[in-house]
């Protein structure tokens, strides 16, 4: 196993010349030899606490729907904007393709940089193409399936009153560490059927959190071999005596994955669904509590959390950009000339916020039609995204439902973003509530049915 192993395929082009020390791109970046000639723009440099429809809206009117920009160390890319083109690159795998050995940028990338765990090749089905996806991407499909909603919500609200259980008679707490980030993964270590104990469990969640979030000295190739273990070791025991969980369905799928797909597999399941499941439970909760909107729903009793989890995904989606997609051959996007080798990043908040998707208002109302799971055969394979529905509006009743009277605990403008173009969180959410709570369903949840199709409470 060799985690990203980013030694260029046979038919990637030369590599590109770093900046000049001036400052501008290189000659042979992809902002040069376009009608446009505009000057690509630093990531890094952009204010991400802003709201994202306002940043992409300037980005947007500055560089047209696709931009030049500069990631980390100077390392040039596109950034597709607009929703037509966004759905365009995801919709056509032969033009934009997963596997990122064709960049043409690996001689200048060290080997600490902060972006490798997305751009670094990994033999998973995140990077694979064509039949070869189609079948790693069939098995995760089916072993999803074949988990019931039902029981899915039933796990997720026992761990969510587990975990208010710790805090539930303190009246305060930020609430991002102990419930909103402790809950996904605690849901999936059980989906899967890794072995319980909270030592266990604690230490799956710092690396993953490693894995893709990195700070300063931190190893996350070691923090992925850690977890490649522990599922390897998983998945020769469900290989063994097989259960019914997610890892047992996977491994007896027709596909016949081998030991090594589905270690890489699962922990792509496992690392998509923890920190953007997380996110998208924080900015609903965000948006419940502070959005008079739904602020007088949830004092009244009736919490309007669907739609808050739909307008999430549309105003302040988990997940921002994506890294990405390479150009399998020259080719045009937006009016650029993209050379095969380039890197495309999706700019899934820049799509969901595009003006031109919402002409009269009303931005995020009435569709489900973002592009926060993506599309095309590389989306979020089905059923992915009910589950991360499930699990998300599961997590929200059962803690309102435990605490009715929650609130934030500071003024809104108090709140942070994460200083992140890559993921869109806040940093804490503080909240009050009478400690103590409510040990059983109020009558908030008690005129609703939940579906065993879908998992989810119905009004």
């Amino acid at each position: 196993m060799r985690p990203w192993d980013h030694r260029p395929k046979e038919s990637a082009t030369p590599p590109l010349r770093l900046p000049t020390a001036s400052g501008g791109p290189p000659p042979a970046c992809p902002a040069h030899g376009d009608r446009w000639e505009d000057e690509p723009v630093r990531l890094s440099t952009l204010d991400s606490d802003r709201p994202p429809a306002e940043l992409y809206r300037e980005l947007r009117a500055r560089f047209g729907p696709v931009a030049p920009v500069l990631l980390d160390d100077d390392i040039p890319a596109w950034l597709a904007l607009g929703y037509p083109e966004v759905a365009y690159v995801t919709g056509h795998d032969e033009e934009f393709g997963r596997d990122s050995r064709r960049w043409h940028q690996w001689e200048n990338i060290p080997g600490d940089w902060p972006l490798l765990a997305y751009a670094g090749y990994q033999p998973s089905v995140f990077f694979a193409e064509g039949e070869e996806h189609r079948r790693r991407a069939g098995a995760l499909t089916r072993a999803l399936e074949a988990m019931d909603m039902y029981d899915v919500s039933l796990v997720c609200e026992s761990v969510g009153r587990r975990l208010t259980d710790r805090f539930v008679h303190d009246g305060r707490v930020e609430l991002l560490e102990a419930y909103v980030h402790a809950l996904p993964v605690r849901v999936m270590v059980e989906l899967c059927g890794m072995p319980a104990g909270e030592r266990v469990t604690e230490n799956l969640a710092e690396d993953l959190r490693i894995t893709l979030d990195a700070e300063r000295g931190e190893n996350p190739v070691d923090a992925y071999r850690r977890v490649a273990r522990q599922l390897g070791a998983l998945i020769a025991s469900r290989r063994a005596r097989p259960e019914r969980d997610l890892t047992s369905y996977l491994v007896a799928d027709a596909a016949a994955l081998t030991d090594a797909e589905a270690v890489h597999d699962l922990a792509v399941l496992i690392l998509a669904g923890q920190q953007p499941t997380a996110n998208w439970i924080c900015n609903a909760l965000r948006l419940l509590l502070l959005d008079d909107r739904f602020a007088d729903k949830v004092a009244g009793g009736r919490v309007g959390v669907p739609e808050a989890l739909t307008e999430t995904l549309w105003l302040d989606t988990p997940v921002q950009n994506f890294l990405g997609r390479w150009a399998t051959r020259d080719t045009e996007l937006g009016g650029r000339a993209v050379k095969q080798g380039d890197c495309v990043l999706l700019g899934l908040a820049a799509a969901n916020t595009d003006p031109e998707l919402w002409p009269h208002g009303g931005m995020g109302e009435g569709s489900t039609a973002h592009l926060s799971f993506s599309m095309g055969e590389h989306r979020c394979p089905h059923p992915s995204p009910q589950l991360a529905r499930v699990i998300a509006r599961t997590a929200i009743d059962t803690l309102l439902a435990r605490l009715p009277d929650l609130a934030v605990a500071v003024e809104a403008g108090e709140l942070r973003w994460r200083r992140s173009l890559w993921k869109r969180g806040l940093e804490e959410l503080p909240v009050v509530f009478s400690a103590g709570g409510v040990r059983e369903w109020t009558d908030r949840g008690a005129g609703r049915a939940r579906s065993r199709e879908t998992g989810l409470l119905h009004d």
